[in-house]
């Protein structure tokens, strides 16, 4: 799904693909990894869809809920959302084009960004906003501190 062009697929068939890759994910490796009482640290769930196809790509915010509302059945959400926030410029620089999302060029990563930010609004209960823009070890303290704060778990 991450190879290819830009324009390998128009965003519904996109975000279909997404969808169907994050059941599979779920069925096979979240449900029982939680069955079995073990902790999922996860780096794409619901919000990444939201972010990419709807705020990225403009397709209806509502329509990719009501997807994943079908798909996640009662694990819509994570108990702990990390976004590692930082300027578009230095996100494209650092991904130097390794998949099609980093060759898709800063406006669309401004609306991502923008998405991403307007979902950690929504909902501040689950959702940190990290500031990566530092260096690896302060961007590794900050993660640490929130997840240590909101889960009470140190790392």
């Amino acid at each position: 799904m991450l190879a290819g062009g830009p324009e390998a697929w128009d965003a519904p068939t996109e975000a279909l693909l997404m969808v169907a890759a994050r059941r599979d994910h779920l069925v096979h490796t979240i449900r029982p990894a939680l069955a079995a009482g073990r902790w999922v640290v996860s780096d794409r769930y619901a919000d990444s869809t939201l972010a990419y196809q709807g705020y990225g790509r403009g397709l209806p915010p509502a329509a990719l809920r009501e997807l994943h509302r079908f798909i996640c059945e009662d694990l819509r959400h994570p108990d702990l959302t990390l976004i590692l926030d930082l300027p578009v410029e230095i996100g494209l620089q650092r991904a130097r084009d390794r998949n099609r999302f980093e060759q898709m060029g800063p406006e669309f990563h401004r609306r991502m960004r923008d998405g991403f930010l307007a979902i950690a609004r929504e909902a501040p209960d689950r959702c940190v906003v990290i500031d990566a823009s530092g260096d690896v070890e302060s961007v590794r303290l900050a993660l640490a501190a929130a997840v240590r704060e909101r889960l009470g778990v140190a790392l």
